[in-house]
C-alpha cells in the first residue's frame, strides 16, 4: 500500500462511535447545513418501511434534527414499496416524474442522479432500501465527518457483510454489490481494479457500498453512471475532482441485506468494469454486452444482456436544476 494511503487511513477512517450524536447536533446547529437522505427503491416493500421509521424516529426529531429531509425515489416498483414508504412517513417521488422531458432509463445511478432535483440538503446521504436490521448509525456515521470536518466532501460507510443474511434476487433500484466481508463483486472485480489503476483508493473497505454521503456542491460536478457502476464512478471521479484527503470512510458495524444471485453479480461486475474502462480511456470501447448461460430444456442456453454504458452529465449543468436553485 502506498504511504500516502496509509497516512490517509490514519486521518480519514473513523468509527461511528468517534462522533456521538450530541456532537453532531451541535455541529449541525453551528453550521446551519441541511441534510437530505435518499433511498433509491425498487420492490423493497419488506424493508423500506423499517428504514424510514428508524430514520424518522431517531434522526428527525428534536429542536435540531440531524436529518431534515427523507425522500424515497421509487424506480418502478410493482409491489407496495411506495405505499409502505409513505405510510412510514417518507416523501415518495416516482423516478419518471422527475425531469420528465428526459426519458428515464433503468438503473440505480439514474435514480440517484434524478434525486438531486427533488432534494434540497447541503449534504446528501444515499442509503440502499434493502437493508435489514437497519441502524440509524448508517446515516449518522457517514454524515458526521461532513458536519465536523470542513475539508471532507465525500464519505463512504464501511462494515462487515455476512453472506448468509437474507439471500435472494435483487432489484435494479436499490442494493449494492452483495457478498461476504467486502462483497463478492468488490473482492473479485472492484478492489483489483482500484488497486491497479487508482491505487490512492486502495484504502476503501467498501468501495461499492450503497451507503455514502457527500456535499451537494461536489455531487453537482460529477457525472453519474446510470447503472450499477455508479458507486465506482462517483468514487473515482470524486478523487480526481477534490483529491484523496477530501474523501473519508466510517465504520458503522454490520450490514445485512438481500443478496444477488451469481448471474446478477456477473452483470453487475460487467457494468462496473465498463465504468472503469470509460474512466481509463475515452477512445476505443469494448463491446457493451455480456453473455451468460442458463440450463434449459436443450442444455445450456445463452442469454445476452446489454451492459450499462450511459452516463448522466453533472447535474449542475441541467437547466431545470439551475432554474430551481435560482428560484
Amino acid at each position: 500500500m502506498l504511504e500516502e494511503v496509509e497516512n490517509w487511513l490514519s486521518r480519514r477512517s473513523w468509527s461511528v462511535t468517534d462522533r456521538p450524536r450530541s456532537r453532531l447536533v451541535t455541529a449541525k446547529r453551528a453550521s446551519g447545513a441541511r441534510v437530505s437522505v435518499v433511498l433509491p427503491a425498487l420492490d423493497e416493500q419488506a424493508t423500506v418501511g423499517q428504514i424510514v421509521t428508524v430514520i424518522r424516529e431517531e434522526l428527525m426529531r428534536g429542536p435540531v434534527p440531524l436529518v431534515d429531509e427523507l425522500v424515497v425515489v421509487d424506480s418502478g416498483s410493482t409491489d407496495r414499496t411506495a405505499e409502505v414508504a409513505a405510510a412510514a412517513g417518507a416523501r415518495v417521488v416516482h423516478r419518471d416524474s422527475i425531469l420528465p422531458r428526459l426519458p428515464a432509463v433503468p438503473g440505480k445511478g439514474e435514480v440517484l442522479w434524478r434525486s438531486l432535483l427533488v432534494t434540497s440538503g447541503d449534504i446528501v446521504c444515499f442509503v440502499d432500501a434493502d437493508l435489514r436490521e437497519f441502524s440509524a448509525d448508517f446515516v449518522a456515521g457517514i454524515v458526521g465527518p461532513l458536519l465536523t470536518e470542513p475539508e471532507v466532501q465525500f464519505v463512504k460507510a464501511m462494515y462487515d457483510r455476512p453472506l448468509g443474511a437474507g439471500a435472494g434476487p435483487g432489484g435494479a433500484g436499490g442494493g449494492g454489490a452483495g457478498g461476504e466481508q467486502g462483497g463478492r463483486v468488490t473482492e473479485l472485480m472492484a478492489r483489483p481494479l482500484l488497486n491497479m489503476h487508482w491505487p490512492l483508493l486502495a484504502g476503501f473497505v467498501q468501495p461499492l457500498g450503497g451507503e455514502y454521503a457527500a456535499r451537494r456542491s461536489l455531487l453537482e460536478r460529477l457525472p453519474f453512471p446510470v447503472g450499477y457502476g455508479v458507486e465506482l464512478g462517483l468514487l473515482v471521479d470524486a478523487l480526481h475532482t477534490v483529491g484523496l484527503d477530501a474523501l473519508a470512510q466510517v465504520d458503522v458495524g454490520v450490514r445485512r441485506h438481500r443478496h444477488q444471485d451469481g448471474r446478477a453479480l456477473g452483470r453487475m461486475a460487467a457494468a462496473i468494469y465498463r465504468t472503469a474502462q470509460l474512466r481509463l480511456a475515452r477512445g476505443h470501447l469494448l463491446r457493451p454486452e455480456l453473455t451468460q448461460f442458463e440450463r434449459g430444456e436443450r442444455g445450456f442456453e445463452p442469454r445476452t444482456y446489454q451492459v450499462d454504458t450511459e452516463e448522466r452529465p453533472p447535474i449542475g449543468g441541467i437547466a431545470e436544476y439551475a432554474a430551481r436553485r435560482v428560484a
